[in-house]
């Protein structure tokens, strides 16, 4: 298996930088996942409130866009992407 080499088109691009990109990005997509529950919760046949669902997937779908967002700047200044597990939301 071979270690990822540094980008050949990395510049002015701190470690720090790139570490906050990738905690953002995970939020991000917790968020994103957080969202997707509580939409298809709300679109159980014991619960039908259709427009709280609607909301939240519309939500889910935002919030997984500002991480594809995150990602395209991560790859364009240089960076690596670390993805983390996403964790189950809490109750």
């Amino acid at each position: 298996m071979t270690t990822a080499s540094p980008s050949q088109v990395r510049q002015n691009y701190h470690q720090d930088s790139e570490a906050a990109i990738n905690l953002q990005i995970n939020l991000e997509l917790y968020a994103s996942y957080v969202y997707l529950i509580m939409s298809y919760y709300f679109d159980r046949d014991d619960v039908v409130l259709k427009n709280f669902a609607k909301y939240f997937l519309h939500q889910s779908h935002e919030e997984r866009e500002h991480a594809e967002r995150l990602m395209k700047l991560q790859n364009q200044r240089g960076g690596r992407i670390f993805l983390q597990d996403i964790k189950k939301p809490d109750r």
